[in-house]
């Protein structure tokens, strides 16, 4: 986009795309997404409502589970508005500064989850690996730390993205690729040197994604330690099962994270309705599962749900 007197400049507004080769006013792509956003957040607050009422869900595990839940919610709370105007409604623009916003809350939460699922990693090697000191080294004022310090962590870190792009020229048009603002996306149509924000992207990923997974890795490989030295295989079995709703959601969360780097890497011809549905399954898939794995793999979340579901029957 170019003003009268030949400078570049940022658009008023940006235009969102649908998924390549179908159209935005197809009945069946926005029940999709429907079906998947009123997954996404009745299951994560109905998590979150159990661990406040249950007593028995009073625990550190929880909490954290609860951390996850809460943020789950801000993912899918961030793609709601313009997800579903460009599929429901057909209406595809949105203003520049508010791209910004949206942008940089999507980001701050997926690296907010990043977070989250390494202190449940932590949680899960203290469970296993020091069960005696487990209530007295994850206090609640510990948690609350924790918590506290992911946010801070991945607000600082994200904060100067949007500056970063307000101050790129925009000169090879103003649509996006995405149904949502994302940093990756906006550097495709800006000009002007976008080196800054290439290396500081890749910085905040390594500082993040990287350095997370790492420490997760290395706390199974101790748990693993942990478990492979206790004789019976009964109570081996039973500490691994543990710790299988965390390595589903590990999973549910990194696989397509890397699926998407390998793509984007490997795969530069690959069509753009692989790129855009992978980015969707990377935003939509973990907050939707979540809940739905822990709910079938943690007993004391299933009595929960089949308590109140047992008391609205009554």
């Amino acid at each position: 986009m170019w003003s009268l007197n030949g400078t570049p400049f940022q658009p008023a507004t940006l235009q969102l795309a649908g998924i390549p080769g179908i159209q935005t006013d197809v009945a069946w792509v926005a029940l999709i997404f429907c079906i998947l956003y009123l997954i996404n957040i009745v299951g994560n607050l109905s998590i979150l409502t159990l661990v406040f009422w249950e007593s028995a869900l009073h625990q550190p595990m929880y909490y954290f589970l609860s951390m996850l839940s809460l943020n789950d919610l801000g993912v899918s709370l961030s793609t709601l508005p313009t997800v579903l105007a460009t599929f429901c409604f057909n209406y595809r623009h949105i203003g520049f500064d508010a791209c910004l916003v949206q942008m940089f809350f999507i980001h701050t939460f997926s690296f907010m989850e990043s977070g989250i699922l390494l202190s449940m990693s932590f949680d899960r090697f203290v469970a296993i690996c020091n069960p005696l000191h487990y209530a007295t080294v994850l206090t609640n004022s510990r948690i609350l730390a924790m918590g506290l310090g992911i946010l801070t962590k991945s607000f600082t870190i994200l904060f100067p993205f949007p500056f970063l792009v307000k101050r790129l020229p925009f000169c090879k048009g103003n649509v996006l690729h995405h149904s949502y603002c994302l940093h990756p996306d906006l550097m495709k149509v800006a000009c002007g040197d976008i080196h800054v924000n290439n290396i500081y992207g890749l910085f905040v990923v390594i500082f993040t994604y990287g350095v997370d997974s790492t420490f997760i890795l290395l706390s199974y490989a101790l748990i693993l330690r942990a478990v492979l030295a206790i004789a019976s295989q009964e109570q081996r079995l039973k500490a691994l099962n543990t710790c299988l709703s965390h390595i589903c959601a590990v999973l549910a969360f990194y696989v397509p994270i890397i699926a998407v780097s390998m793509i984007h890497r490997f795969w530069k011809s690959a069509p753009p309705v692989v790129h855009v549905v992978m980015s969707n399954v990377y935003l939509f898939v973990p907050p939707m599962l979540n809940p739905i794995i822990y709910s079938v793999k943690t007993k004391e979340i299933r009595k929960g749900i089949l308590k109140i579901f047992h008391k609205s029957q009554a």
